[in-house]
């Protein structure tokens, strides 16, 4: 057995993983000794799911060695067709490629695959799931959903509408700055606006940016630079690292200490650096000043939280936001770069609109060509391909079959949006498609939101951050690739970005 070549599809999950390190006896016994087969009661006599052949123990790992599984489950669509059950070790996955599918997954048979099924290492980070992306549907996911609709998304994003004002605001000013020398020296786009959201997530959250932060628990004073590692990219890399045990549970008895050492690490300072944020914002607040943040409103209306769940409610804004925003608008960027005509049908749009004016949220209804880029590029570039993993907690049907419970799901984003069924050339990156709706886009159209009762709280304001960002960049400056890298993407954590930064050549328009 090549154990290189198992941990290499086990990291293609992107969450769950397994590197198969000895015990090969102990495996074959349990194979033998266990069921085989669909399980669970069948009443109404129901088809099983069609079955992917695959090896004994491994089942199909070895064939997602690649870390693009969302292109394999595609591809294997095109034999088993729409919906189809795998084996990722000892475990049954379905796995749904299709629109109609993943909408009865999500919306009709939701009361049977509510729950959330987290890889350790995503267990452990996510503090047993107690942030809202992660955690199962209960009585708790409902309390801190309700909680940050109320003071930060939906209807709430107006109180935070200075601090995206100013966001967009400087990133102007920093492309302004560095256009003069953009012909001979690239602009990376990633790395600005990624820092700007950081700013943003910290002033929504704590009502302002920092400088440094001393860390007592650490006894270390941390940068901004620092304290972003530690509570976005540490933890977003530590999302997809390896635990062999993850695919082979009944072995999970057996020590794996340099994963555990590796992500214990990382929640550590990661509580660590949010334990100071919360104290220090605290100490602000019992001396009379109050802002208008997130914090504010936790510690106020929510003092039914424990502290790990105050912790968790402030660090879920603050991971999510610099992240899936980020890579949505640097793909559209890079499509409007790549495709000139229509970035100057953008322009033309943007520009009949504000003419002079500074493009604003309260403009963007009037500008169905920039909402159309939005949506092709969730549906070509969904920021996560593949949705985190549910699992079947009872019995039920889905697209006409038997899914026993204890099935894990997964519902392919990619497959679904490349589907040539319900898409025109899907490989193409065509806002135009969009124009021809006969009725206003929805936001699940492209599920790049999820849906049902599940569906992205967050989804209007990440609307809102990457279409007047998009608006702003194409009305002020003109864009070009300085070398085209191409669309490789990059798993990093739980989002599918450009393995390459964007390098851009930008020309301030007249």
């Amino acid at each position: 057995m090549d154990v290189q070549t198992v941990r290499s599809a086990a990291v293609a999950f992107g969450g769950p993983a397994a590197a198969v390190v000895g015990g090969v006896s102990l495996l074959f016994l349990k194979s033998v000794l266990s069921h085989q087969g669909g399980g669970g009661s069948n009443p109404n006599h129901l088809p099983f799911v069609p079955v992917v052949p695959g090896l004994p123990l491994l089942g199909n790992l070895l064939e997602l060695k690649e870390k693009k599984p969302y292109k394999t489950f595609t591809k294997w669509a095109e034999t088993y067709g729409p919906i189809y059950s795998i084996k990722t070790g000892a475990t049954s996955m379905v796995v749904i490629n299709s629109n109609d599918i993943a909408k009865e997954a999500f919306v009709t048979k939701f009361n049977s695959i509510s729950t959330r099924k987290l890889s350790k290492a995503l267990t452990i980070l996510t503090d047993d799931k107690a942030i809202i992306a992660m955690s199962d549907y209960d009585d708790y996911h409902k309390t801190i959903k309700r909680h940050i609709l109320t003071n930060m998304l939906g209807p709430a994003a107006l109180k935070h509408r200075i601090h995206r004002d100013t966001m967009v605001e400087n990133l102007s000013n920093r492309l302004h700055d560095l256009a003069p020398n953009s012909p001979h020296e690239a602009v990376n786009l990633r790395k600005i606006f990624q820092s700007e959201l950081f700013t943003l997530a910290l002033k929504q959250t704590f009502g302002r940016d920092i400088e440094s932060i001393y860390v007592g628990d650490l006894g270390i004073t941390m940068t901004r630079d620092e304290a972003f590692q530690v509570l976005v990219l540490d933890p977003m890399m530590g999302a997809i690292e390896v635990d062999w045990r993850d695919f082979f549970p009944y072995l999970s008895w057996i020590p794996n200490v340099n994963f555990e050492t590796k992500i214990e690490q990382m929640y550590i300072r990661r509580e660590a650096v949010m334990k100071a944020l919360i104290q220090q914002h605290k100490r602000r607040i019992d001396s009379g000043e109050n802002l208008n943040s997130y914090i504010d409103y936790l510690l106020s209306e929510a003092q039914g939280l424990t502290e790990k769940e105050l912790i968790m409610s402030l660090w879920e804004p603050i991971i999510e936001t610099p992240d899936t925003t980020m890579v949505t608008t640097e793909w559209a960027m890079y499509e409007l770069a790549k495709h000139p005509k229509k970035q100057a049908r953008l322009y033309e749009e943007i520009q009949s609109v504000c003419r002079s004016e500074k493009i604003t949220e309260e403009k963007l209804c009037m500008m169905p060509y920039l909402a159309a880029v939005f949506h092709e590029t969730l549906r070509m570039h969904s920021p996560v391909l593949i949705i985190p993993l549910r699992y079947v907690h009872e019995n039920t049907e889905l697209g006409g079959y038997h899914v026993p419970a204890g099935t894990q799901l997964a519902i392919n984003i990619y497959g679904c949006n490349m589907d040539p069924e319900i898409w025109k050339d899907p490989q193409d990156w065509n806002p135009e498609r969009f124009l021809s709706e006969t009725e206003p886009i929805d936001l699940q159209r492209t599920m790049a939101f999820g849906g049902g009762k599940r569906v992205c709280a967050g989804a209007m304001l990440a609307m809102l951050i990457v279409c007047v960002s998009i608006g702003r960049m194409v009305h002020e400056f003109e864009w070009s690739l300085k070398n085209n890298t191409g669309d490789d993407i990059n798993t990093l954590g739980l989002t599918t970005q450009k393995l390459n930064p964007m390098l851009a050549v930008i020309k301030p328009r007249n």
